[in-house]
C-alpha cells in the first residue's frame, strides 16, 4: 500500500476509533472562536459607521495572553474597544459585557499601555469601550456600545 493511503487509513481508523467522524459538529472550542471572528468583523465595521478611525485590529503583546481587539480613535480620544459576541438566544454565559471580568479589565490596561509606549504616544486621552453584540437567528444583532465601560 502506498504511504500516502497509508497515512490516510491510519487517520480513519483514529478517528473511528476516538468517536470522530468527518460529519461530526464543529467542537465548542471552534464555534465560539468562529463567532468571536463575525463578531469582531461586524464590530468593526460598526465602528468605522459610528465614526471611529481605527488603528489597530487583533494587538498582542509577546508573554501576556489575549488582545486588544481594536484600537481607534473616536474624535481626539483613542478608544481601546473589548469585544465580546454571543450568539444565540442562550442566556447560560451571562450577558456578554459579563465576561469583561476584573482580570480581563486588568490585563486590557497592561496591554493598552504597551500599546501606547510601543507607538510612542504621549499625553493622548484614552478610554475603555465595550462592545456587546448577541446574534439572534433570522434577526439582527444586538449591539451595545459602552463608551468608558472602565477605567484604568
Amino acid at each position: 500500500m502506498p504511504l500516502f493511503a497509508r497515512l490516510i487509513f491510519g487517520l480513519v481508523n483514529f478517528a473511528a476509533r476516538n468517536g470522530l467522524a468527518a460529519s461530526d459538529a464543529p467542537s465548542a472550542k471552534l464555534r465560539a472562536r468562529r463567532t468571536g471572528i463575525r463578531g469582531e468583523t461586524f464590530a468593526y465595521w460598526y465602528l468605522r459607521r459610528h465614526g471611529y478611525i481605527l488603528v489597530a485590529r487583533n494587538y498582542t503583546v509577546p508573554g501576556l495572553k489575549g488582545e486588544l481587539d481594536l484600537v481607534g480613535y473616536d474624535g481626539p480620544v483613542l478608544a481601546f474597544v473589548e469585544v465580546k459576541t454571543r450568539a444565540g438566544e442562550s442566556k447560560d454565559f451571562g450577558t456578554p459585557e459579563d465576561a469583561v471580568t476584573p482580570e480581563k479589565r486588568h490585563l486590557l490596561v497592561r496591554m493598552a499601555r504597551q500599546f501606547l509606549a510601543e507607538r510612542r504616544i504621549r499625553d493622548a486621552q484614552c478610554r475603555f469601550d465595550v462592545l456587546a453584540i448577541e446574534s439572534r437567528p433570522g434577526r439582527r444583532p444586538l449591539v451595545r456600545l459602552h463608551k468608558n465601560a472602565f477605567s484604568a
